[in-house]
């Protein structure tokens, strides 16, 4: 089987990454939530760290939901994409940086971290949007964040809901484009 064919089988199988995807939104309106309370900003920023442990079981149940399949058992690309995702863990030291050095821009941090490291993925599941997105949203991330304080924080975590729905939004179609020739 060529790389491609490996890829689109991937792509539909797990559509496109979409139950993560979806766990993010509800992750990161969780976080726009918590940067709307009045609370100390190292409280904001624990419990940013905390509301990520909510990742995992909301991408089950929306991999249920979707009936994307999870773990595809013998599939040459099936442990990419948990590099990928693990490749993010090298960038937190800046996020643990941020908490000690510059709470404020902790949220700021994290939230550019997370949109760049969807870039890879474009190869995995040739996806054009994750090709495209992620340096946008990454950019656009600094540009929001640049002048907020800390009572405006939370607007980096409500873009970053808004620029994962246009990244779902579009997956799922190319993902309904590939899955309409197989069947």
């Amino acid at each position: 089987m060529s790389m491609k064919s490996l890829q689109k089988e991937i792509s539909i199988e797990t559509k496109n990454g979409l139950p993560f995807l979806c766990a993010g939104v509800l992750v990161w309106m969780v976080i726009t939530a918590l940067y709307l309370q009045d609370l100390p900003i190292k409280t904001k920023n624990i419990g940013m760290l905390y509301a990520t442990g909510l990742m995992f079981p909301f991408a089950l149940g929306f991999a249920k939901f979707l009936r994307a399949k999870w773990k595809i058992d013998e599939h040459p690309l099936n442990q990419l994409g948990l590099i990928f995702n693990l490749a993010q863990l090298l960038y937190f030291p800046l996020v643990f940086w941020a908490f000690a050095h510059s709470a404020e821009q902790m949220v700021l941090f994290f939230a550019v971290i997370t949109a760049a490291h969807f870039f890879p993925f474009g190869w995995l599941y040739q996806a054009k949007a994750y090709y495209i997105l992620a340096p946008i949203f990454s950019v656009a991330l600094i540009l929001i964040g640049w002048n907020l304080n800390q009572q405006t924080l939370w607007v980096v975590p409500c873009f970053m809901v808004v620029f994962l729905l246009i990244l779902s939004g579009w997956l799922y179609a190319d993902y309904k484009g590939k899955a309409k020739f197989v069947r």
